[in-house]
């Protein structure tokens, strides 16, 4: 920068000619101009309108300047910085609702697109089955019951009846919590909560008892070492076999449609007593399969039923061990398997489909609730 001139002379500065300022001017509009984003207009205010600038540089020549030619210079140059800062707001400005409008375009959403580009979810058909039979039996006035997994030995088999020396009381059947002599046990059946209702509530008890059992069984097509049981209970005055009967007939009917028949094979439970199995006719062919090796019938195996589940009258030890008097109470139970359920309504061929957690599974049943 040069000194300042005290002599007052006039004194001839380049940068501050009008020419050249115009020229400084003309090289920062047509930066700016040809700004084509905000990252190159950015460039273009530092090159011509920053602390080294040309204009900033003239700018500083004019101290330089005897005193009666300071205020032209600082006039012109002042007009022509200004005249720069305004082209660059004004091209900020259009460069700014480019960028936005861009944005717009690469973020826009069309709601006309189809929805089903990601997969949706689906509940396990296991538990819509337990949610549907819980609504069927509430629906006939009974109570949904609950009760832990990890259950008292007492409950789980000498309260329903099942002897010391009963193989399903061994470690072959049964998982023990810590050891057989912890008297802790993973219950095996949901008949332990069929006691502990007894236990606790007044009579008559009219319960639905859902709920998970775990056995020492192979995971393989047919058989699991954790499943789903689904067991009911009504003690009350004058109940008889044919209570049971309406019942479990009502009960297919929801599961299997209208119309279908059920029967009673006499069977040996320690906890009933007369026991028995129950078959429902098979829901595919009707029965009509049997003895016509022309129509063969892989629901059923052309037998024309399918075994569902274990039914009785309630043992009267069985009552008294919880405490009732079998004088004036009698009451029926039965039991049913959800997966064994679920695999003669839906064809479920491999126990294994059901437990493996594939959602291509699952999803095919949806989110019926």
């Amino acid at each position: 920068m040069s000194g300042p001139n005290t002599s007052f002379d006039p004194k001839q500065v380049v940068a501050l000619n009008d020419a050249e300022v115009e020229a400084m001017v003309a090289q920062a509009m047509g930066a700016i101009e040809q700004a084509a984003d905000l990252e190159a207009l950015k460039a273009a205010r530092l090159a011509h309108a920053g602390d080294r600038s040309p204009l900033a540089l003239a700018n500083r020549e004019i101290g330089a300047l005897p005193p009666a030619a300071k205020a032209d210079a600082g006039r012109r140059v002042g007009q022509a910085r200004a005249r720069v800062q305004q082209a660059l707001v004004e091209r900020q400005a259009v460069l700014e609702i480019a960028r936005d409008a861009s944005v717009l375009a690469l973020e826009a959403v069309d709601v006309t697109m189809p929805t089903d580009r990601t997969s949706s979810g689906a509940r396990h058909p296991l538990t819509t089955l337990m949610d549907r039979i819980a609504d069927v039996f509430v629906a006939m006035g009974y109570e949904v019951a609950e009760g832990p997994e990890a259950e008292a030995e007492w409950v789980n088999f000498d309260a329903l009846n099942v002897p010391a020396d009963h193989p399903a009381r061994s470690m072959q059947d049964t998982f023990f919590v810590e050891s057989p002599e912890s008297g802790v046990v993973l219950r095996t059946q949901t008949s332990p909560i069929q006691i502990r209702a007894l236990l606790a509530r007044p009579l008559p008890v009219y319960v639905i008892a859902p709920g998970r059992v775990y056995r020492t069984d192979e995971l393989d097509a047919t058989h699991t070492p954790v499943f789903h049981q689904v067991e009911g209970l009504a003690v009350d005055r004058d109940i008889t076999m044919a209570d049971l009967k309406g019942t479990l007939d009502h009960f297919a009917a929801v599961m299997f449609g209208p119309g279908i028949v059920t029967r009673l094979r006499p069977s040996y439970f320690p906890f009933t007593e007369p026991s028995a199995e129950l078959d429902v006719q098979c829901f595919v062919c009707r029965g009509a399969s049997v003895g016509d090796p022309a129509n063969p019938c892989r629901t059923c195996g052309s037998e024309g039923w399918i075994e569902w589940g274990g039914c009785g009258m309630v043992n009267p030890k069985v009552l008294t061990a919880a405490g009732i008097d079998t004088s004036s109470y009698r009451g029926f139970a039965f039991g049913m398997g959800i997966e064994r359920t679920l695999m003669i309504r839906s064809g479920v061929t491999d126990m294994r489909d059901i437990v493996e957690g594939d959602v291509r599974f699952t999803r095919a049943y949806g989110m019926e609730s």
